[in-house]
């Protein structure tokens, strides 16, 4: 008998024992689905490879739910459970064309027993659209002799056969696979249900630096590199602006072309020095430019976006500060890392290059560096320069932002964590692009660096809480 046969066998004989098994570990299967139903919003579609009795896939909630096992008597039992839920016979590893794609793939806990991840890996691509999500859960390899011992002692199900992988080593195979990661995770570093102390742990000194490495449950979500979108877009440049008069021509007159169309919005902040006047100017100097002022209801960067990428018509949306730090001629930059499909929210980078003398304070600069690490910490994205003014994103993704923005609330008078925490969350691919930052030439910053600072520091704890202690 062949070692597929093996383990198939193998799997035939425990599925009747599968829901005890389960039941033993009962802390660790329902952090993994609560983990699960974080990453996946309710109602997407749902392809679960490896779905064994279907309760993962049944937590869910999916508007459309496949399972696929190559144990019978496993697929059985899912489908007597949930007979909403579609379930089907078959090897994962050589799986026919099904004829649609899906919002996620979910591999939990099966890819160790996969006999070439790589060729399975490839196959998934048929079943992928620029949009989906692969989600692959795993066991840390460091507890390789824990995990053995759970199985001789009765703790955990047998499986004999089973590969050792480490985080690097599933990364390396996506990569070989035309698959682009997003973001890692892990979890749990008490996998047993300790009154108080086994969620103290858990939630609080699991996910710091050096510990989590130390955590049994490790998540990769990553996206396919050959279903990236592609292709001509048309942008709206939305500029938020408080007392910038004398920038506004300017911005106008240095922004250059690109992308199919372009539209440009003025948000204004209630200014006192006619810049509401000027841009009114501007609008009827350029008869041939699509420029739009608006005026904000609330106050704040962040309400000034919002307003204006609710109105926008660009299917790529970003973000130009009237101060104009960040010359309007980098723009193009952040439109070719999501016209070629390289990313699908842009962050722009002042800690590259050298800048101009006065461009930032060194208490601001110290304190974008530091805030730097612990976001990159925080959202398992490296992100250098939380507070470049400066972004870009899908339209379309953006509104999967405001689908969920009542997880974190309002929260965000800035609009860059707004941003930055949403996307994280709708597990969008986040890139960096190095621009050179300017010194101001007209007005005064409205940023307050002890205020805001302090309004930084919660906002790291709010990311800690929503993010990492969940």
């Amino acid at each position: 008998m062949d070692l597929k046969s093996q383990i198939r066998t193998r799997f035939e004989q425990l599925a009747k024992d599968r829901s005890e098994w389960i039941k033993r570990s009962r802390y660790y299967y329902e952090d993994q689905k609560k983990y699960f139903r974080f990453l996946i919003p309710e109602g997407s579609s749902v392809l679960e490879l490896g779905c064994a009795t279907g309760g993962l896939l049944a937590s869910l909630k999916p508007g459309r739910g496949l399972g696929i096992d190559f144990s019978g008597e496993m697929i059985a039992q899912a489908r007597r459970r949930f007979p909403e839920l579609e379930f089907r016979r078959g090897d994962i590893e050589c799986l026919n064309d099904l004829g649609e794609t899906f919002d996620f793939i979910v591999i939990c806990d099966v890819v160790g027993l996969l006999l070439d991840i790589e060729v399975t890996l490839r196959s998934l691509h048929r079943f992928c659209r620029a949009d989906t999500r692969v989600v692959i859960s795993y066991y840390n390899f460091l507890w390789e002799p824990v995990l053995k011992l759970g199985e001789r002692i009765g703790l955990k199900m047998p499986q004999r056969h089973q590969n050792w992988l480490s985080m690097s080593d599933i990364s390396n195979l996506l990569s070989l696979s035309d698959f682009q990661i997003v973001k890692e995770e892990t979890r749990l570093l008490v996998p047993k249900g300790l009154p108080l102390i086994g969620s103290f742990v858990n939630r609080y000194l699991a996910p710091l630096p050096g510990l989590r490495r130390l955590c049994l449950s490790c998540y990769m979500v990553a996206r396919s590199q050959k279903q990236s979108r592609k292709g001509d877009y048309g942008s709206t440049i939305v500029i938020p602006c408080l007392n910038e008069r004398g920038n506004i021509a300017t911005a106008v007159e240095r922004l250059p072309e690109f992308g199919s169309r372009q539209e440009i919005i003025f948000v204004d902040g209630h200014s006192t020095d006619g810049t509401r006047e000027e841009i009114r100017r501007v609008i009827e100097a350029n008869p041939d430019i699509d420029i739009h002022l608006l005026v904000q209801d609330g106050s704040g960067k962040g309400d000034a976006v919002r307003k204006g990428f609710c109105e926008a018509k660009g299917d790529i949306l970003i973000i130009l500060d009237a101060d104009l730090t960040v010359p309007p001629e980098d723009l193009p930059k952040f439109y070719r890392v999501l016209a070629e499909g390289k990313g699908e929210m842009v962050n722009g980078c002042r800690l590259v290059y050298p800048m101009e003398d006065q461009a930032m304070r060194l208490l601001n600069l110290a304190g974008n560096k530091f805030f730097g690490f612990v976001f990159s910490w925080l959202l398992n994205q490296r992100i250098k320069d939380t507070l470049c003014g400066t972004k870009a994103i899908f339209r379309e993704d953006y509104q999967k932002i405001v689908s969920d923005r009542g997880y974190f609330g309002e929260f965000d008078p800035f609009g860059d964590f707004d941003l930055i925490f949403g996307a994280s969350k709708a597990n969008l691919k986040l890139v960096e692009v190095p621009i050179r930052y300017r010194e101001r030439t007209y007005g005064s910053t409205n940023i307050s660096r002890f205020r805001h600072g302090w309004l930084l520091l919660k906002m790291a704890a709010l990311a800690f809480r929503k993010l990492k202690a969940l």
